[in-house]
């Protein structure tokens, strides 16, 4: 049996041993590079794909740097090692080879991704996306969306038709699958920002009016707190104002127009005394029907007769009477959120509270807008409105922030799952009679936030 003495001695033998295994290794990984000529530069950039698996910072920083100084000797050689092991390496070296992908390129100068680079990068890409996951798929978005050879009109279009590939809009979309959900939500969020004037949105809006609304009710969702209906409606309403011509343009246009009636009540039956018939007083929504409100109206523009032509009389008669109650309601909730923020400025408008009743007042103004369009004889399309939830400056497509660059030296970690969005805030004021509810209108309990 060794002695206390002898244990610590092999031991501290043994840590030299081992911090002597580590600084040769670190030494190994500087000195690579210099191996990497010729045909053998595809099988270095390999073998250092392979030690980004690494969790020692220092050797993470070492393994980095190798790369990006192979990549600046022959960048397509070295995308052949990544690419290698991101399709047949192990989920650690494969995961840490897409981040490397996702942070690193961007830092490289144009003489090093020429047009040849980028278009191996799709290519190779093209054949990793047959099977991602979804934080991978977003990555690999992130890195294409990024390429020079791909900021064109025709180069968003490419982005386009991959993410329509990847959401499977030639399926029949199944509600009850989370997964199914899931994976069209993803893809769609990723498509939203290549949207433009000259990249249509036809296709997901197509797909969302036929195969989505008349399913709205029965989402299922596997990310917990999200409200899936909203943020369906929040994402047809970002696709609308770029949908190009539609082939079924009536019939879906129908679909959305039933789905705003949904959440458009028709006004309580009075009794004879003038109180409320019913039990329950209808429950607006609001955050919903700016949603549906603004698509309708976006893809009504296309079809301007829809209400007068298409309609029968008693359609429309319905119709209207379901706005003027909005209105009326509308009206009523501006003046009160107004009031509420009057004289508010700077810190007082950044508590929980009032950041809540500025979104409210910012989806009441913008229902109120479009309604006031629609009762026009004939109704117009013309009013123009930014969705609440939209910043009013925009940023251009393809613009970096940094917050989101991996620029710390130590290995990556996985983040956890859950939204890919801010939480959203609802506006739902409280169900009544307005004249009713006037005097006593609570804050607190009508502008709920999600």
């Amino acid at each position: 049996m060794p002695t206390v003495e002898e244990l610590y001695r092999n031991y501290g033998i043994l840590a030299d041993a081992t911090e002597q295994v580590g600084q040769i290794r670190r030494q190994a990984i500087k000195e690579l590079p210099q191996f990497a000529t010729g045909e053998n530069l595809p099988r270095v950039a390999d073998i250092l794909t392979q030690l980004l698996q690494t969790d020692d910072s220092a050797e993470f920083n070492l393994v980095n740097n190798a790369l990006l100084s192979i990549f600046k000797m022959d960048a397509k050689g070295t995308l052949g090692g990544l690419f290698s092991q991101i399709l047949q390496g192990e989920d650690i070296v494969r995961e840490r080879a897409i981040k490397f992908l996702s942070t690193k390129l961007k830092t490289l100068p144009d003489e090093v991704l020429t047009k040849e680079v980028e278009e191996l990068i799709l290519t190779e890409s093209k054949k990793v996306l047959e099977d991602v996951t979804g934080e991978e798929f977003v990555l690999f978005m992130k890195i294409l969306s990024g390429l020079k050879s791909l900021q064109t009109v025709s180069g968003r279009q490419q982005l386009v038709e991959l993410v329509a590939e990847q959401a499977d809009l030639e399926q029949t979309f199944n509600p009850s699958d989370p997964d199914c959900v899931d994976r069209l939500l993803q893809c769609t969020r990723q498509a939203v920002p290549l949207f433009s004037k000259n990249v249509h949105s036809t296709r997901f809006v197509t797909y969302f009016c036929e195969q989505v609304l008349p399913n709205l009710s029965t989402l299922t969702t596997p990310v917990e707190g999200l409200d899936i209906q909203l943020e369906v409606l929040k994402l047809l309403a970002e696709m609308s104002s770029f949908c190009g011509d539609m082939e079924k343009l009536e019939t879906n246009l129908r679909k959305l127009f039933d789905k705003l009636l949904e959440y458009m009540p028709l006004p309580p039956e009075e009794a004879e005394n003038g109180e409320n018939a019913g039990n329950e007083e209808p429950k607006l929504q609001f955050s919903y029907v700016e949603c549906l409100l603004y698509s309708f109206h976006q893809l009504g523009r296309k079809l301007p007769d829809f209400l007068t032509a298409k309609l029968n009389a008693e359609k429309l008669k319905d119709f209207k009477i379901r706005l003027q109650y909005f209105a009326r309601g509308l009206q009523v909730y501006i003046r009160q959120l107004r009031l509420a923020l009057q004289g508010k400025t700077g810190e007082a408008l950044k508590t929980e509270e009032n950041k809540i009743k500025v979104v409210a007042l910012k989806i009441t103004n913008n229902i109120n807008v479009l309604i006031k369009d629609l009762f026009h004889i004939p109704p117009s399309y013309k009013s123009t409105v930014t969705l609440s939830w939209k910043p009013v400056q925009k940023v251009e497509i393809g613009q970096k922030r940094a917050n989101e660059d991996t620029t710390s030296g130590s290995p990556p970690k996985k983040s956890p799952a859950g939204p890919k969005r801010d939480a959203r805030q609802i506006y739902n004021p409280p169900s009544g009679k307005y004249s009713s509810n006037l005097g006593n209108f609570n804050y607190e309990r009508s502008l709920q936030g999600k």
